[in-house]
Order: C-alpha cells, then structure tokens, then sequence
C-alpha cells in the first residue's frame, strides 16, 4: 500500500471520528455472545482422546497400501492395480492414481490426529503446570488465597 494511500485513510478514519482499530473481530453491535473461552482439563482431554482413537481407528483399517502385501511390498489394490495395466485396461493407471492419493490423504490424516493429540495432551501439562505456578504467587503469607478485591488493589 503506498504511503499517500495510506495517509489517505487515516484522515477519513479521522474525519469519522474513528480512534479504533478492529482487527478479526465482530463489530460491537454483531453477537458472539461476548465472554472469555472457557475449556476445562476434561474436554481437552475428551477431544485429544478422540483423535488418539480416530488415529488408531485409521492406522487398522485405512491402510490401502498395506492390505495383502505381496513379495514386492505392492498390497492388494495395488496387485489389482497392476495386473490391470498389463492387461492394457486404462481402469489400472486410474486405480493406482487413486491409491496414491488416498494413501497420501491417510498419511495426512493419520499426522493431523496425532499432532492434535500431543499438542492437546503437552497443552493440559504446560497450563496445569502454569495454574500450579499461579496459585502459588497469588497465595497470601499465611498460605490461604487471595481474594478478587485484594487482588484489584494492584490494578487502580
């Protein structure tokens, strides 16, 4: 964006009177419902078990590649697959180009429900351990916590 542009919509910003910027955001006026995210240890963990076993789900039963695996490492649609080319039927290249992106997608799949996984299960770790550390600085002298007004002392 050029510099007389941009000077350019800072002043009509400024001539409607705007001093905001809103940046991914709804306008103030369009729902969301408002509040803070709340996620609670157990739904991090219902979600990272979920996709622990969509993954193991997948691994047994979409491996295309791996079904029937002859002497050459070729599993059993890919047999299929060949057999049909040197048979000069055009069905075999389009079945082999089919395996391959399917197991491509699998692969992909399979790293997503993984990675989702252990990012959730390092996130319940890392934030219970962040509370832990928290509860321990706010605590008062005498051990006991301290309460929301005496902490809003800090903040005026």
């Amino acid at each position: 964006m050029a510099w007389d542009e941009w000077d350019q919509l800072k002043s009509q910003a400024a001539e409607r009177g705007s001093t905001n910027m809103r940046l991914n955001q709804l306008a103030p006026d369009g729902g969301g419902g408002g509040g803070d995210l709340v996620v609670n240890q157990d739904d991090l963990g219902a979600v990272g078990h979920e996709a622990h076993g969509l993954h193991g789900d997948l691994h047994g039963q979409a491996d295309v590649v791996g079904m029937g695996v002859d002497k050459h490492g070729s599993g059993s649609t890919m047999q299929a697959a060949t057999e049909l080319s040197n048979s000069n039927f055009a069905l075999g290249d389009s079945l082999s180009l089919t395996v391959e992106i399917w197991t491509s997608q699998v692969k992909s799949l399979l790293d997503a429900c993984a990675l989702i996984s252990n990012h959730l299960d390092f996130s319940k770790k890392l934030h219970a351990n962040d509370d832990a550390e928290i509860a321990a600085a706010v605590k008062g002298r005498d051990g006991s916590g301290r309460s929301v007004s005496e902490l809003s002392k800090y903040f005026k």
